[in-house]
């Protein structure tokens, strides 16, 4: 993302970190079932496969623990006072840019938890900006204080 002139970051917004949570321990739960395994076959192989074995998971583990981190944190929403973007990263290698032009935007949309929401840890939702061809340009996932953001938008805006 690169800024026009006279443009300023006004706010970056990240997910929110409940979501992240959420995925780490889905995969310590996937990870969890191959140590009993590996537990299981402690007496029949020799302890240094044993020990080999047990460094290969927790070498693996890790590096997932890593690549989803780095999924999760990388992902943005750019409010500049000109522009919204949304940097979307698919893979380590991949991602996606979309932008919207302020003055472009026709309807902002926000989806929370319901009664959930007025707790900070439960405060996320998705933020949708759609444009005036009523096309979704947007749509970031586990947005923090989704309303706030569309507050924050709408006054920059006007």
């Amino acid at each position: 993302m690169h800024l026009r002139e006279e443009e300023q970051v006004v706010k970056v917004f990240h997910h929110h970190p409940t979501p992240f949570v959420f995925d780490i321990f889905k995969v310590i739960a996937v990870t969890f079932p191959v140590f009993i395994i590996l537990l299981l076959f402690e007496k029949v192989l020799p302890y240094k496969w044993y020990l080999l074995a047990h460094i290969v998971i927790f070498t693996i583990f890790g590096l997932i623990i890593i690549y989803v981190s780095l999924l999760f944190w990388m992902d943005k929403l750019v409010v500049t006072n000109y522009r919204v973007v949304h940097v979307n990263w698919k893979y380590l290698t991949v991602h996606d840019e979309a932008e919207v032009e302020l003055n472009e935007i026709s309807d902002i949309q926000t989806h929370e938890k319901g009664f959930l929401a007025n707790f900070w840890i439960f405060d996320y939702g998705t933020f949708i900006l759609a444009t005036s061809s009523s096309e979704i340009a947007i749509k970031f996932l586990d947005a923090p204080n989704p309303e706030g953001i569309r507050r924050m938008v709408y006054h920059i805006k006007h």
